[in-house]
């Protein structure tokens, strides 16, 4: 890799996501190729919805693809960087496979900002309502019928540490 700035960059992304995924039970960070690596899977467990035959039914497994071009640092296009892998039928506004569109992307998004975003579009905390701006129209209408349901899964992404102090008579008090 002929350059140091972006080398850096990628080299931290590992770093940063890989310390996300350990503080989480809802997303797992998949390296692909040597460091400093450029792709990367995202596994996420949690909920989202997808089209059946029979309508629209809650999923819990989601997988996209992540990838930093060479002039990420300088120009970024959700649809080069971000690959929705499975299922392939799901259903939300900001998806069409293989596209996952999370809204404006800056060049030097780091991936922690890409997981968090691609976080709330599967779990509709992040939904786009007008049809012009919707990759699925379909589920678009759907979801300006449906958003009492939202978001699908409240979770947050990293785990909550909660921490107790026992008192000399037995008791507990929640301490933050």
């Amino acid at each position: 890799m002929n350059d140091p700035v972006y080398a850096a960059f990628l080299a931290r992304q590992q770093k940063e996501a890989v310390a996300l995924a350990a503080e989480s039970d809802l997303v797992d960070v998949l390296p692909v190729g040597p460091p400093p690596c450029q792709r990367y899977i995202l596994k996420f467990s949690c909920r989202g919805l997808v089209r059946t035959q029979d309508g629209v039914e809650e999923a819990e497994e989601f997988a996209l693809g992540i990838y930093f071009p060479p002039d990420y640092l300088r120009h970024a296009e959700p649809a080069r960087v971000i690959t929705w892998l499975f299922p392939l039928n799901a259903f939300h506004p900001n998806i069409r496979n293989p596209f996952l569109c999370p809204g404006r992307l800056k060049p030097g998004t780091s991936l922690v900002e890409l997981i968090y975003q691609c976080y709330e579009v599967i779990t509709y905390q992040k939904v786009t309502m007008n049809e012009m701006n919707a990759l699925n129209p379909e589920a678009c209408v759907w979801a300006r019928k449906n958003t009492a349901r939202f978001p699908i899964d409240k979770r947050g992404l990293k785990r909550t540490t909660v921490r107790f102090r026992v008192k000399n008579d037995g008791s507990a008090k929640e301490a933050r």
